[in-house]
């Protein structure tokens, strides 16, 4: 079988982090979903997502294809059930198609052509941003299982003073010096060549992914997941950044996500608790209001290539978009929409020419190409949420 991960019916409430990657290429404990199922199923997996992003995520047809739900995350009951699927079967969980095996997959789904697998659904699942962080302990303890079975951790150094130690894992190339590093509460995964400065304080769970950096007197609380090539500083409580993005200052980040080419300029704060103590609401892009969570303590939702200017203030459950702009004093409206530039005083739009040169003046800056494929897909975004910009 060839295994095809898609956005299914959740896309529209995991934006704006769809926006610009299929579901399966978000980071939620140490992995993506993408990688999570390669693991399980020892096989590469491509995506059916929306066709803007199709030349980035291409999508691989076969003769036999298994489409599986990427907000579904994997586990051995789910896989058994996915590796046994027959063409004409499809998998259900409480009414809703989990996965199903098809000679065609970009044709319309419909059940009445497919024979019910049923599947308790016990395992993870994202179907709301905030599931990210809200539930990154649990994916990041199976991902640390998964990871580190049967292997050996590189050596701590004794100058750390480490809690729980058969609990932390350190990949090659990673360091850690004179930190306090606190595994009682959940594990702490080192990434290859990451590095954690000295007079580091982590209470895990974490997950500090290849080539990423804590900066010195970092204050950190699980369960957080730093992706490749984040920079981390500060204090950070319950905190998902997806890859390349840049908390790097003291301030305040808590229970929040952040996406790829984020940064969050020195002593800006986030607000994760109402002062009123009321369940927290984030906007919703497919209503086009407020939504509830069931949460109180929630705070920012920061699409890719968002930035922030020194002090910015974020309220309870902000949600800022793709390639927004925002600096100056006050607290700006808790949804900022895609290429907004801008704070309290007001937003204009920030014209995708200017948000390129920046994206390219980042992505140098790390080696990594802004090519045109980058650029059609923010130019594509540009479009489709200009209804919610003052242009």
């Amino acid at each position: 079988m060839n295994y095809i991960l898609s956005d299914g019916n959740h896309r529209e409430a995991l934006l704006p982090f769809t926006y610009t990657r299929p579901i399966a290429d978000i980071r939620f404990g140490i992995l993506t979903i993408r990688d999570k199922w390669e693991a399980f199923l020892g096989k590469k997996t491509s995506s059916l997502s929306e066709p803007y992003l199709e030349k980035k995520y291409p999508l691989r047809c076969e003769e036999q294809n298994v489409v599986i739900a990427a907000s579904y995350l994997p586990n051995a009951e789910l896989v058994k059930i996915v590796q046994e699927l027959h063409l004409g079967e499809a998998v259900l969980c409480e009414g809703e198609v989990v996965a199903y095996a098809t000679t065609n997959p970009k044709q319309n789904f419909s059940l009445s052509d497919y024979k019910s697998v049923a599947y308790n659904g016990v395992g993870l699942t994202i179907k709301h941003t905030w599931d990210i962080f809200a539930k990154n302990a649990e994916a990041l303890q199976a991902d640390y299982d998964l990871l580190t079975k049967g292997r050996k951790s590189q050596p701590i150094s004794e100058t750390n003073t480490v809690i729980e130690p058969d609990n932390i894992f350190l990949e090659e190339g990673a360091k850690v010096e004179c930190s306090i590093l606190n595994a009682s509460t959940g594990p702490i995964y080192i990434g290859k060549n990451a590095e954690i400065m000295e007079g580091c304080v982590i209470r895990g769970g974490l997950a500090l992914c290849d080539n990423a950096t804590l900066k010195m007197g970092a204050k950190i609380y699980g369960a957080s997941t730093f992706g490749p090539h984040c920079k981390a500083g500060g204090e950070i409580n319950n905190a998902v950044l997806f890859a390349y993005s840049n908390k790097g200052h003291d301030g305040f980040l808590g229970n929040s996500v952040l996406g790829e080419w984020c940064n969050i300029g020195a002593d800006s704060n986030t607000s994760n608790l109402k002062n009123n103590y009321a369940e927290v609401k984030l906007w919703d892009y497919k209503t086009e209001g407020f939504a509830k969570t069931g949460l109180q303590f929630c705070g920012l939702m920061m699409g890719d290539h968002s930035k922030c200017g020194i002090n910015t203030m974020f309220n309870t459950g902000t949600v800022v978009g793709v390639s927004a702009n925002i600096f100056g004093s006050n607290f700006p409206r808790n949804f900022v929409p895609s290429f907004s530039w801008g704070g309290a005083a007001g937003f204009t739009n920030y014209l995708p020419r200017k948000a390129f040169e920046t994206a390219k003046a980042m992505m140098d800056r790390r080696g990594v190409d802004f090519d045109q494929t980058e650029q059609d897909i923010l130019q594509e975004v540009h479009d489709m949420t200009k209804r919610w910009r003052r242009e």
